[in-house]
């Protein structure tokens, strides 16, 4: 048995999230990361429900070095494919999404409470409910094609 095995993805989340509206500009969003120290904010839609996911290297890598001015880019314009997870749902569930997807972080939505973005588990959460062959696992498949 895993240390994962009995635990849900809202147990070994990151709560209090917040969020960066899609209508906000990608300056606002690296504000926001930088005054929260994180390096990626979920996006919300009008309705408040979690529409994409935006990273600082997003930011950079998409707006910046294209010589494009981050005021004027709206946040939901750089969302790409998102991937979430129930809030109890398994964490080795989580653990095996986020492998599968090569992904470093992974929205938690409370599903039964009107689908409604609650946490984010990262690879500092799995550092700290996986077990050291479960980090070798993850870190290999994650970033082997890198």
């Amino acid at each position: 048995m895993t240390r994962t095995s009995q635990l849900t993805a809202k147990d070994i989340m990151t709560s209090g999230v917040q969020c960066i509206g899609a209508h906000q500009s990608l300056l606002d969003a690296a504000r926001m990361m930088r005054d929260l120290d994180v390096g990626c904010l979920p996006i919300c839609g009008d309705n408040n429900r979690l529409t994409g996911l935006i990273t600082d290297r997003d930011i950079v890598v998409r707006c910046c070095a294209e010589a494009i001015d981050p005021a004027t880019v709206q946040a939901g314009s750089l969302s790409g494919e998102l991937h979430w997870i129930d809030a109890g749902a398994a964490a080795d569930e989580a653990l095996a999404m986020m492998e599968q997807h090569q992904i470093k972080r992974l929205p938690v939505i409370d599903v039964a409470h009107g689908h409604q973005l609650i946490g984010m588990i990262t690879e500092a959460n799995l550092a700290k409910n996986l077990t050291d062959a479960q980090i070798a696992e993850f870190a290999t498949r994650v970033y082997a094609n890198v």
